[in-house]
Order: structure tokens, then C-alpha cells, then sequence
């Protein structure tokens, strides 16, 4: 593969989708040049932290942009 051993991004999008789909959530993934960008909601803020460490200690991920949002509660 051109470049050694960087993952493509492709292929580093399956794995990350793999390792999000484990988490049960609604996070969404995209890949470019090696930074993955998270999208969707999380229920806590103490969701944050776990899922972008996650994702940073995939082999051939250069970076995350996390724009995960907070679900808002429902106020009754």
C-alpha cells in the first residue's frame, strides 16, 4: 500500500464505526487524511472523554474533531 503502514482512510473508517457501534450511542464518524470527526449526541458529558480516547488509539488516527453534542433533557 502507498504510504507504509498509514491505514487508508477507508479502512480507518471501519474501524472506527466498529469500535463506535460497541458504545450503543448515536455517534457518527467521517474520515479525512486521518482525523476522524465525531458527530451526534451523547446522553453525558462523561461520554465525551471515553469515546474520543477510544478513537485517538486507533492505529493511523492523526487526530479527533469532536463535535458531539449534549442530548438535552426533556424538561416536564
Amino acid at each position: 500500500m502507498f504510504g507504509g503502514d498509514k491505514a487508508s482512510d477507508k479502512e480507518l473508517l471501519k474501524t472506527v464505526n466498529k469500535r463506535l457501534s460497541r458504545g450503543g450511542g448515536r455517534v457518527s464518524a467521517a474520515v479525512h487524511q486521518g482525523t476522524v470527526t465525531l458527530t451526534g449526541s451523547i446522553q453525558y458529558e462523561a461520554q465525551r472523554r471515553p469515546i474520543v480516547k477510544d478513537i485517538t488509539s486507533i492505529s493511523g488516527v492523526r487526530g479527533v474533531n469532536d463535535q458531539l453534542r449534549l442530548k438535552p433533557k426533556n424538561v416536564e
